[in-house]
């Protein structure tokens, strides 16, 4: 039966700091749900502390560089050594827009290494642990770029089709066992300042599919938790990335997603 997870274990949220990680951690201790947050920089710690005043929860906070992967396998160690998970959120990721011939080599490799490497590894090393508890879920927060190439994104929705491929494939490895696998396709999210100006750029289209990451935490938790495959917040884009073809939508979006450069 699927439901919350046991009052005895975790759920480990990748990029909790701010931004759609902070609002999955608030809606996992919401429900009572005991958290891990992994983030870069001490604003982990107080939104540790904030779930704890609000929610009366346990919640730590682990300080990680996600794209090195000697971090992302000694946080594992750490993790299984001292939890017990039944949730992992692989929300940590990276994204940009700029022309791939002008783009530094460090920025290419980093969006690598955080949406792909990251994804994979700390799936891999956390899962015997989450294979323990009676039931389990892992979360990866794809994108709506896995669904559509796009120029002057170029890698990283190449990045975010590696997340939505790994997903779908590792659920249909895991049927049968505690483990249940979702990946979710957001669309625009309104994360921060400057990643809401940069969309809002876009023009219409951007501001019209730009929605509150508290929003979409409560459907990715619910979804999640209700065994969902593929957790789709926009149908209305994702419809239109089935149906348009490729020839006329690539272009169309590039010219788009060119607005936020200018």
């Amino acid at each position: 039966m699927m439901g919350e997870a046991a009052s005895d274990s975790f759920a480990l949220v990748t990029g909790a700091s701010r931004g759609l990680g902070r609002s999955i951690a608030m809606e996992l201790s919401a429900r009572g749900v005991n958290t891990l947050l992994v983030g870069t920089k001490a604003t982990v710690e107080q939104v540790c502390e904030e779930i704890k005043a609000r929610y009366h929860t346990q919640s730590y906070a682990y300080m990680a560089d996600l794209s090195c992967r000697e971090e992302v396998l000694a946080l594992a160690e750490k993790i299984n050594r001292e939890h017990s998970v039944s949730i992992l959120v692989n929300n940590a990721g990276v994204g940009g827009t700029r022309s791939f011939a002008d783009a530094p080599t460090d920025y290419l490799e980093n969006i690598i290494d955080l949406n792909v490497r990251c994804t994979a590894l700390l799936t891999h090393a956390l899962l015997p642990n989450l294979m323990q508890q009676k039931r389990s879920y892992v979360l990866n927060i794809g994108s709506m770029a896995a669904h559509n190439p796009t120029g002057y994104k170029t890698v990283y929705p190449a990045s975010k089709s590696f997340v939505l491929s790994f997903s779908l494939g590792l659920r249909e490895e895991l049927k049968g066992t505690p483990v249940s696998v979702s990946v979710c396709s957001p669309g625009a999210m309104a994360t921060n300042a400057e990643v809401t100006a940069r969309i809002e750029r876009q023009g219409f289209w951007g501001r019209a599919t730009l929605k509150s990451t508290d929003r979409i935490a409560r459907q990715c938790v619910q979804q999640m938790l209700r065994g969902k495959r593929l957790i789709v917040i926009n149908p209305m884009a994702y419809f239109l990335s089935k149906i348009v073809p490729d020839c006329l939508r690539i272009p169309i979006l590039t010219r788009i997603v060119k607005r936020e450069i200018k």
